[in-house]
């Protein structure tokens, strides 16, 4: 069974195998809404108090079908996540490490609605993160279960860096290199992403 999953405008296609290695979480903090800002897409990305609800699966999981050559990357600093998105339509896909030896992917919901709905792989929202930062009281539907499957996950993760999975990867070559070059976004544009977040 397979989550499939693509761009707004549909070059860019792929899917998350064995869904029930994923976990759904909502990170509201300040980065993920700049990104969402600085794409523009703040509207389509976050919910009414700031959060972007992610799909969490290890890299290996995550398979790119069909426009592959439309990756692109950008990071809010030096040393920031990257983040992807699709270059045709500027829809966001998913948020790494720079270390390709953490190998996590967090696939954001604008891209996992079709063709197959969100909720027929990923039903509920297991954790909430960073939620100093949300804009209102926060909803507290996380579960113990969300927490046992968050430590699964990051035993399973540990166990593929030592066992050298992580290298079966869609978004880094056999070197460890990104496949689209990242852009670190300008310190004007990160600043002025930042405070349309926080109004």
């Amino acid at each position: 069974m397979s989550h499939r999953f693509q761009c707004d405008c549909g070059r860019l296609r792929g899917e998350i195998r064995q869904p029930r290695h994923a976990m759904r979480a909502v990170c509201y903090c300040r980065d993920c809404q700049t990104y969402a800002h600085l794409l523009r897409r703040a509207g389509q990305v976050l919910d009414a108090i700031g959060g972007t609800d992610v799909v969490a699966t290890p890299a290996s999981n995550v398979a790119i079908t069909a426009g592959r050559e439309q990756l692109a990357c950008v990071s809010l600093s030096p040393r920031g996540l990257l983040r992807w998105y699709a270059a045709c339509c500027g829809t966001p896909i998913a948020n790494t490490p720079r270390d390709w030896k953490l190998p996590y992917v967090g696939l954001v919901h604008t891209c996992l609605r079709k063709p197959d709905p969100l909720e027929s792989s990923f039903p509920r929202v297991e954790m909430r993160v960073n939620t100093k930062s949300a804009h209102g009281p926060v909803p507290r539907d996380a579960s113990l279960a969300g927490k046992l499957h968050f430590a699964r996950m990051v035993l399973r993760l540990a166990g593929m860096r030592l066992g050298g999975a992580y290298r079966s990867t869609p978004l880094f070559s056999a070197s460890g290199a990104p496949v689209a070059a990242p852009r670190v976004a300008g310190r004007e544009e990160v600043e002025a992403a930042r405070s349309a977040a926080a109004a």
